[in-house]
């Protein structure tokens, strides 16, 4: 029996992000050296805000934090 192994940055992409200023699509994620805590994991996102155009001329970069323990 085998096991589909995901990475956190696969299962971040397509994934809504939503924040006070800004709510869209997240089109990558990379790790990122960015401290918000013990047991968290940081990443660097681009997102493309659901008004912009199919061109990614809006699309912008995002720090956030992913736990990693439970």
């Amino acid at each position: 029996m085998s096991a589909n192994v995901y990475t956190i940055e696969s299962l971040l992409v397509g994934k809504t992000y939503h924040s006070k200023t800004l709510k869209g699509e997240i089109i990558s994620a990379e790790k990122a050296d960015v401290w918000y805590g013990t047991d968290t994991e940081s990443y660097r996102v681009q997102v493309r805000p659901h008004y912009s155009a199919p061109l990614n001329l809006k699309d912008t970069y995002r720090y956030l934090a992913v736990r990693t323990n439970d």
